[in-house]
């Protein structure tokens, strides 16, 4: 006859309730691992998906499609490096950012701009001819968004016909263009910070 839990020494209802807890503890432990596998199961198609986007074939297909994507315009601002011509690439940056700057500091922007690209004997300076040059500085008294548009439009045209054409011809390029076969591009198939990928870019042209 079963006498009740009052009946059983104080021994072993301690015992009873520690192989009770833990029991409990393994099942909360393993609870987690059945619950994470579908979890990843469905993220999994969300990280494919956020990989850094190497569309190749659309910036062969125009020099507009290469500059306006950020992985595009790192590639081709590397391969600049190598040529040691990355100071067009920078100059258009410079001008698309001028664009959005506030009314207020476009013009210190401005002066910026023409100082660093434009003036003779400047630091990083682009291949303009003399009109545009001129024209340019006559722009930065008016300043407003339109003041680059003229030499921001020359020195797009000369990477589109000469840069742009010999990128496309690229070791760099051609590597980029590649189906991954294996964990040695730096990751650019995969996931990760444009920084990373800017600075895998740079390696494999340096």
């Amino acid at each position: 006859m079963c006498k009740g839990l009052a009946a059983l020494p104080a021994t072993c209802l301690k015992s009873a309730k520690d192989i009770k807890h833990k029991i409990g503890f393994l099942l909360q432990k393993a609870e987690p691992v059945q619950e994470q596998k579908p979890v990843k199961e469905k993220e999994k198609p969300a990280v494919e998906k956020s990989s850094a986007p190497i569309d190749t074939e659309k910036w062969k297909s125009s020099f507009n499609n290469l500059v306006n994507n950020d992985v595009g315009r790192a590639a081709f601002t590397a391969f600049l490096k190598s040529e040691f011509s990355q100071e067009n690439i920078e100059f258009w940056v410079a001008c698309e950012d001028f664009k959005r700057t506030p009314a207020a500091e476009m013009q210190a922007k401005a002066k910026q701009i023409f100082k660093q690209f434009i003036d003779v004997d400047s630091m990083n300076e682009v291949n303009l001819d003399s009109a545009t040059r001129e024209e340019t500085l006559r722009n930065l008294e008016k300043c407003d968004v339109t003041c680059f548009d003229e030499a921001q439009s020359k020195i797009f045209t000369l990477m589109e016909k000469d840069s742009y054409r010999r990128f496309l011809k690229s070791k760099l390029f051609l590597d980029l263009s590649q189906p991954c076969r294996d964990e040695k591009h730096c990751g650019l198939e995969r996931k990760g910070t444009f920084t990373e990928i800017n600075h895998c870019l740079l390696s494999h042209c340096a």
